[in-house]
């Protein structure tokens, strides 16, 4: 593997429809399960320092449960205000079970 792709979490430790958060070194990540894809994203919303991971995960959709903005978890493109900066999202790499990201592609497979 790539230098700096790292392991985040089992695939068993996310359960359908569900986003959990991890701590991967210096940052702190988003793992959502949806319809058994999984994605990653920056935790942290972009309007303000809220926790993703504890927002309300619906059809592909993030809401912060601080000012209910959202993104689209796929591409994280904004989907409602007040956020207006799109979330950082990961390469997802699955393997054995376990969930790793590159830390320098994201969800597309481009630099970040």
């Amino acid at each position: 593997m790539a230098d700096n792709v790292v392991r985040v979490c089992a695939q068993s430790d996310i359960a359908p429809e569900s986003v959990k958060a991890y701590e991967v070194g210096d940052r702190r990540l988003a793992v959502y399960n949806i319809d058994g894809q999984f994605y990653v994203t920056d935790d942290e919303c972009t309007h303000a320092s809220a926790s993703l991971a504890d927002g309300m995960l619906e059809d592909g959709v993030i809401e912060c449960c601080l000012h209910f903005g959202a993104f689209d978890v796929k591409t994280g493109a904004v989907k409602a205000p007040p956020c207006s900066i799109a979330l950082r999202t990961y390469k997802v790499l699955l393997q054995g079970g376990d969930i790793f990201v590159d830390l320098d592609k994201d969800a597309a497979g481009e630099a970040a």
